[in-house]
């Protein structure tokens, strides 16, 4: 039987009223004059796209190192889908698509390489200064470490675009997360930006695509990395039925397109739950404006109860069958090991850092100088932290 009322419904011709209209975008902190060729948001979508830190995305690890094999998903890949998912919600739910998908463009911009366990790196060698938090980072990246114009740093990104980006978990919280409150105020964002409010629609648009997108490709990857069989998946919340269809489909011995099958037919789940819970949120609350989705008491645009203790379920069993499986605890600790020997390197003997570096930085205090280096760490790809460790060391540990 089919739904009576379609969750893809017709695009909207315009706005809805709880969308940011870009007409009436609050500016940016360098004062520039308008684009008559675009949009505000659009222009940030282009300055994240043509930003270095976006082109290195493709040479940072998602989950599988990328010696591993040519179709895993990257840093860049996992943005380019979450983008396009955030895209589409967007467009169903009236709001500006242009801004949702420069926020999902820009969200990883801070990831170090080797993904979680570069950052986990990176916190242990920043233990004395605060450690590292790959959200801060990436808000630092766009007001800070990208120099292309020649009256600021950063890519003076609207406001509305860099709240958004703050807020990609939710309201700011200055106790649990003093980095990224630390990064807000460096960039001239405190007072500006109203911590305890939600994100914008745009935003949660961004959020909950990043969560659909890795929860499903990291399925379709360890389908693909022989870490997980159709077999494994038959109990899974959520998979559990695709997967099930796709054993008895593949019994012929054509497995690759169960993977595909499996992968969209979970997105399009997740999607269409998020549409109608939304849509429900918006009409059972009265939201009428952008107003009233940013004072609402939980996020708007989000999975329904249900399937949010689905999707729970479902890391749970990523957790333990897929980024706790050893060979990716193997390949993970061989890029800690990286990640924190170029620290220590550095901190100790700053004449190593590559290029006229050292010579500028050998004279900062340890903070300071700590900083410096965990940036140029963090904006490493993959297999420049490799080389810079075999120029600098004996030995480097095998990643597998």
């Amino acid at each position: 039987m089919q739904p009576t009322t379609p969750f893809w419904q017709p695009a909207p011709r315009g706005l809805a009223p709880w969308a940011l209209e870009p007409s009436l975008s609050r500016g940016r902190v360098h004062g520039e004059a308008g684009c008559p060729m675009r949009t505000p948001y659009q222009r940030d979508r282009d300055r994240i796209v043509h930003a270095t830190a976006f082109r290195r995305l493709n040479y940072k690890t998602q989950v599988f190192l990328l010696h591993e094999g040519d179709h895993y998903r990257s840093r860049l890949t996992h943005t380019l889908e979450v983008a396009q998912i955030s895209r589409a919600l967007a467009r169903q739910l009236g709001l500006d698509e242009d801004l949702a998908e420069a926020l999902a463009l820009a969200h990883d911009l801070g990831h170090p390489p080797f993904g979680h366990a570069g950052e986990r790196a990176l916190g242990r060698a920043m233990g004395r200064w605060g450690g590292f938090d790959h959200n801060a980072q990436s808000l630092r990246v766009v007001t800070r470490l990208e120099r292309k114009y020649w009256g600021w740093d950063g890519l003076n990104l609207t406001f509305e675009t860099l709240e958004g980006l703050v807020k990609h978990n939710g309201p700011v919280r200055s106790d649990t997360e003093p980095l990224l409150a630390r990064a807000v105020a460096e960039a001239g964002l405190a007072g500006r930006i109203e911590d305890d409010l939600q994100a914008p629609g745009e935003a949660q648009c961004a959020a909950i695509a990043d969560d659909i997108a890795y929860n499903n490709h990291d399925i379709d990857d360890a389908l693909r990395a022989g870490l997980l069989r159709f077999e494994d998946l038959g109990d899974v919340p959520i998979a559990g039925n695709f997967a099930r269809d796709a054993a008895v489909r593949a019994a012929g011995g054509d497995t690759r397109r169960g993977y595909y099958e499996i992968n969209r037919r979970m997105i399009t789940a997740m999607i269409e739950d998020v549409l109608a819970a939304s849509r429900e949120r918006i009409a059972a609350g009265g939201i009428g404006t952008v107003d009233a989705l940013r004072r609402a008491p939980r996020p708007v645009i989000g999975f329904s109860d249900g399937m949010a203790v689905e999707v729970a379920g479902l890391r749970r069993f990523l957790f333990a069958h897929v980024y706790r499986h050893e060979r990716v605890m193997t390949a993970m600790r061989a890029a800690e090991a990286i990640v924190g020997d170029l620290f220590e390197r550095y901190f100790a003997e700053p004449s190593a850092l590559p290029g006229e570096r050292g010579a500028l930085w050998v004279g900062l205090d340890e903070a300071r100088r700590a900083g410096a280096i965990s940036d140029f760490i963090a904006g490493m790809t993959d297999r420049f932290a490799e080389a810079e460790h075999r120029r600098l060391f004996d030995a480097t540990p095998d990643l597998g």
